[in-house]
């Protein structure tokens, strides 16, 4: 298997997502992204706020979800204890 293979293999699997979604039609939009693949970890109804997993390769459709806004990878930022070397 050449390396490019093995890229596109990796980047298919699950990435955290954070969905901004019609608040109106929160509950519509939730259902249709949970047929598209999305594993929802958190719900925000209020705010039009949707977070999940989903595989990187189904986020073009999950785009496509009537109601959906934006979709954006959860960002994870990793700071080294306070008393690791500098």
């Amino acid at each position: 298997m050449s390396g490019g293979a093995m890229g596109r293999t990796a980047r298919s699997g699950p990435v955290g997502v954070i969905l901004s979604v019609d608040p109106d039609r929160f509950a519509q939009v939730v259902e249709a992204a949970r047929r598209v693949g999305l594993t929802v970890t958190g719900e925000q109804p209020i705010l039009g706020s949707l977070s999940g997993t989903i595989a990187e390769d189904r986020i073009p459709v999950l785009e496509a979800v009537d109601g959906v806004e934006s979709v954006d990878r959860e960002r994870i930022v990793r700071l080294p204890p306070p008393d690791a070397p500098q």
